[in-house]
């Protein structure tokens, strides 16, 4: 079998603030993506994609395993658009958060096109079970020892070889458990084989994919107005759903939620998003606590879904992204050259000073207009604001 490249680059227009491949392929949401020369790869769908950027566009190429999976019927354009949630007008959620988060408005134009990825639920609960206690580079590397060891080979680039993500039935053999601790999983290699024994042996066909928003289903996946139990899909059903699967606690289902059955407002909660919270927004005092119960667990989420509303996990990434290191050490060292620029409104009550005996309040409308210039040795923020007043 010899994979069959497209012969040419094909292009998505996109600015580099409506989406930023180099930010949200490595900010933690998938391990598959590889860099390859200026190319990212990873096989999508049974097809290997290889995409580059410049400042107007996301290009990308398609290698197919076999001629038979070629020709007129090339749904890429299809999947890319729904893979990066190109439906979601991010500039207008920015500008969103930022009229209600002073730290987001902050923090956001340094960290401009963060998507949430429409990911495969399989793929998402598995890579998110070998997050435990993990660290990203750790995480790609079991997840790529996964593929090669039980997806099916889809192409070369270069003398790198690309699989698939192996099926629940791939991973539910007897001898998976004992191969995955010879490969260096440690204690998470029996919580992927007992999940995706429960899967394969005794959930019904379809019951992940049916816990999916069905404003948001899974690639191929027809929206589901009910799960195969007979319930109306919610976030909150299905992050308990989750949590009956072997490795899968509060945040993992939190993950696979947000980035796997595309519940927006799902909002995992780490030790960075912990700090975050803690640091940014004075959340829970002074605790160092490492540790969530149940309550407090949830007392984070509920906290940043009433700041941010139906969308706070992709609010949630962006400030994830901008509270690990190698990130913005990483930026400051190779900014973009573009220039952003947006404009927020936010209302704060100002007091008149006495006047005859009387005190009077106005409301004072904050007009500010974020530009961010990055050019390439240098990152200059040059913000501007203007009062607008009108009298109450």
């Amino acid at each position: 079998m010899v994979p069959i490249r497209a012969p040419e680059w094909r292009k998505l227009p996109l600015s580099l603030t409506e989406l930023c491949i180099e930010t949200t392929l490595r900010c933690g949401q998938s391990f598959r993506w590889r860099k390859v020369g200026d190319e990212w790869n990873c096989v999508l769908h049974g097809r290997l994609l290889s995409l580059t950027q410049d400042p107007e566009s996301v290009k990308y190429k398609v290698t197919w395993p076999d001629k038979a999976n070629t020709g007129l019927g090339d749904d890429t354009e299809a999947l890319l658009r729904h893979y990066f949630s190109l439906k979601y007008d991010l500039g207008a959620l920015y500008k969103q958060w930022s009229a209600d988060d002073a730290n987001f408005r902050k923090k956001a134009p340094q960290f401009t096109g963060i998507r949430i990825l429409s990911q495969d639920a399989w793929e998402a609960l598995v890579s998110f079970i070998c997050s435990s206690n993990n660290n990203i580079s750790r995480i790609c590397q079991m997840v790529d020892k996964l593929c090669k060891n039980y997806g099916p080979f889809v192409a070369k680039v270069g003398d790198e070889a690309f699989h698939d993500f192996p099926t629940p039935a791939a991973l539910s053999g007897d001898k998976v458990e004992s191969h995955l601790r010879e490969l260096g999983f440690g204690y998470r290699a029996k919580y992927i084989a007992d999940t995706a024994r429960i899967i394969t042996n005794t959930k019904p066909v379809g019951w992940l994919d049916s816990l999916a928003n069905p404003e948001n289903p899974g690639w191929g996946v027809p929206p589901h107005q009910k799960t195969v139990d007979g319930e109306v899909p919610t976030y909150k059903h299905a992050h308990e759903e989750l949590l009956t699967l072997s490795g899968v606690g509060p945040k993992v289902s939190d993950c696979v939620c947000l980035m796997g059955l595309g519940w927006a407002e799902s909002v995992p909660v780490d030790t960075h998003v912990w700090q975050i919270a803690q640091r940014d927004y004075k959340f829970g005092g002074k605790s160092k606590t490492k540790t969530f119960s149940k309550v407090l667990y949830d007392a984070v989420g509920d906290h940043f879904r009433a700041i941010w509303g139906p969308q706070a996990g992709w609010a949630q990434s962006v400030l994830f992204t901008a509270n690990l290191k190698s990130f913005s050490e990483q930026l400051a060292a190779k900014p973009s050259a573009e220039v952003v620029a947006f404009k927020v409104e936010v209302e704060e009550k100002a007091t008149v000073p006495e006047v005859l005996g009387r005190t009077r309040s106005r409301k004072v409308i904050i007009s500010e207009d974020i530009t961010i210039k990055r050019e390439a040795d240098s990152q200059v923020d040059n913000g501007a604001k203007k009062r607008r007043r009108t009298r109450t």
